[in-house]
This record gives C-alpha cells, sequence and structure tokens, in this order.
C-alpha cells in the first residue's frame, strides 16, 4: 500500500495571452501550491485500473477511463511496457471544477504512487514529462512550492519565497467550465498582448510580505469568470470590505482566495465570508506546500 498527499493549487498571477496555434493559450503564472490535499492510495488490483473516490464532489467525478487519475495509472504502465493491475483510492479534500487543479493533483499523486507500487523507478525527469502529457497543472503537483510557469503552464522555474501565506477559499455551489470561461476571456479581449511574469510579484514574495504580495495577485481570466458568475464580484469584495489582503478568482474559478495577514486573521475572515451567504463553504490553507510525497 502507497499513500500520497497531493496538494491544490493557486495562481497568484495568471496572465494570457494570445491563442496559439495548437489552440492553447500562451500563459504565464506564478503557482503556489497551498496545504489543502487530496489523500491518493494505491494497492496490488486483480488486473486493470480500479478507482474509488469519497470526500468533497466525489459524487461528481467519473471512476472510468476519462478519470485524470485512471490516465495517469495507464501512461506510466504503457511507458514501461507493463500491464497495469491497480486499486486507486482517493479522499477528495481539494473542491471539484474550483480552479485549484484537483484532478492534476490526483493524476500526479497516481505517478508517484504507482511508480512506488510497481518499483518502476521512473526518473524524475521522465515523471514531469509523462505529468505534462497528462495536463498543464500536472507538473507543478510534483513539483509543489512556488513556481513560474510558461508555455501552457508545464515550462517551470522554482520562485524564491519566503515566510508562509495563510489563505481562506470560498468555494461556490457549482463549478466553472475551464474552456467556458477562456471562450468568454477570448470575448472580452480579442488582442490580448503577450504575457509577462510581475516583477513587483516575484519582489514581494522573494520579502514575505504578505501585505505586498496580496497587493499584486492578479487573474486575467477574472473577468470572464465574474462575466459568467456575476457573485463572484460581490464575494470577492466582501472578502477585502473583512479585511482580506488580497483577493483572487484561482485559476478559472469559481473558487475565490483571500490572503489573511497571518493564522488567527484567517480564522476571522473565513468566519465572516461564511456568514455572507455568497458561498456554499470556506477552507483555510497555507502555502507554499511541497508538491506529491
Amino acid at each position: 500500500m502507497i499513500t500520497v498527499r497531493a496538494p491544490a493549487k493557486i495562481n497568484l498571477q495568471l496572465s494570457v495571452g494570445p491563442r496559439r496555434a495548437d489552440g492553447y493559450h500562451e500563459l504565464v503564472s506564478v503557482f503556489h501550491a497551498v496545504d489543502l490535499c487530496d489523500e491518493v492510495t494505491v494497492t496490488e488490483g486483480v488486473g486493470g485500473v480500479e478507482l474509488v473516490m469519497s470526500g468533497e464532489g466525489a459524487a461528481e467525478l467519473p471512476v472510468d477511463d476519462t478519470n485524470l487519475a485512471v490516465r495517469a495509472a495507464h501512461l506510466l504502465a504503457d511507458h514501461h511496457g507493463i500491464e497495469p493491475s491497480v486499486l486507486i483510492q482517493i479522499v477528495k479534500a481539494i473542491p471539484v471544477a474550483a480552479g485549484m487543479a484537483g484532478g492534476s493533483a490526483d493524476a500526479a499523486a497516481v505517478l508517484v504512487a504507482c511508480d512506488a507500487l510497481w518499483q518502476t523507478r521512473t526518473d524524475r525527469e521522465t515523471l514531469v514529462r509523462l505529468a505534462a502529457q497528462l495536463g498543464s497543472d500536472v507538473p507543478f503537483a510534483l513539483q509543489g512550492g512556488t513556481a513560474i510557469g510558461t508555455g501552457r503552464g508545464e515550462q517551470l522555474s522554482p520562485v524564491l519565497a519566503n515566510g508562509a501565506l495563510h489563505w481562506v477559499f470560498a468555494i461556490a455551489d457549482q463549478g466553472l467550465s475551464t474552456p467556458t470561461v477562456y471562450a468568454q476571456f477570448d470575448l472580452l479581449n480579442s488582442e490580448p498582448s503577450a504575457p509577462e511574469v510581475s516583477i513587483a510579484l516575484l519582489q514581494a514574495l522573494r520579502s514575505g510580505a504578505a501585505d505586498a504580495v496580496g497587493a499584486h495577485l492578479h487573474n486575467d481570466l477574472q473577468a470572464a469568470a465574474i462575466k459568467l458568475r456575476p457573485g463572484l464580484g460581490q464575494l470577492l469584495n466582501a472578502g477585502t470590505d473583512f479585511g482580506a489582503l488580497g483577493a483572487v478568482v484561482c485559476g478559472s474559478g469559481p473558487t475565490c482566495a483571500f490572503l489573511a495577514r497571518d493564522a488567527e486573521t484567517s480564522i476571522d475572515l473565513a468566519v465572516a465570508l461564511t456568514s455572507t451567504g455568497l458561498c456554499r463553504t470556506v477552507k483555510r490553507a497555507s502555502g507554499p506546500a511541497p508538491g506529491v510525497r
């Protein structure tokens, strides 16, 4: 039995450029892993890949070959030329379809867990390459911490970040489709400029000053997400009114992330956001967190 913890991610910066020939947008992102984790356990199966899921939003997710975790097991097995035989059990804590890359984290966790279970001893470079085949966010789930992502987001460079950041996540009733949000972005931005990393954000992370980080949170998809779900704008404003140092939509949404000054303040902020009735639930977490382990 191998158990792996898989962290959620948020985008401290998500800058979206023009659509590329392959259909993807050119991206520059500053990824940040937080200790809100799914738990993935693999055991020897009786032939094939079986997936069982429980916890946050599990009932909404497929357990067949369309699930990224199942695809990860098959991909690793194919790479090594073996027949997969594994039972995957995932206990979800990362919200589903929330812009926090829970599916990508689970896929990364399955790569690591199955590699240990099957004793295939895949080198790190190959694991990262396989992760990139599964999705743009999967390589970062392997790495964790804080990193700049370019290309589709899969090309990573580590970022020096000092100190812990304390977050409150407000989770909506229903998810948002990533392709739908990008389509709305295209409608709102006919000629987006080439994305660039925010030097001010990198300096803030290096300084370890939470208020400086909060001032430079940015997401180019935020306007599109709010257009599709206007209540997100109200929620972001409410969090700021309650004292958040910064507020941003996570990825393509609809989860909103609020940066608190410290752990104690995050408790007060979570209680205040819960009282608004603008979200289904709230979760607290801190970062940067390590990658799957």
